[in-house]
């Protein structure tokens, strides 16, 4: 039996850095990386170091908004 509904949800996470700076403008626009994650384990917005092919390094990829 399953103590709680909807424990583990789909999230986005997006390059910060990209946002701050507008990288290219003839870049193919933000990175964005499609993950799961627990809301019981990590209620808070989660954040991952994540390769960007916009500013072709890694970057702190921060979770979106719903």
């Amino acid at each position: 039996m399953a103590k709680g509904k909807d424990a583990r949800v789909t999230i986005i996470l997006e390059c910060t850095s990209c946002l701050r700076n507008r990288v290219n403008k003839e870049s193919r626009g933000i990175s964005r990386y499609i993950t799961q994650k627990n809301r019981h384990n990590t209620p808070s917005r989660l954040e991952l170091r994540k390769f960007c092919p916009s500013c072709y390094k890694h970057t702190i990829h921060g979770e979106l908004k719903k």
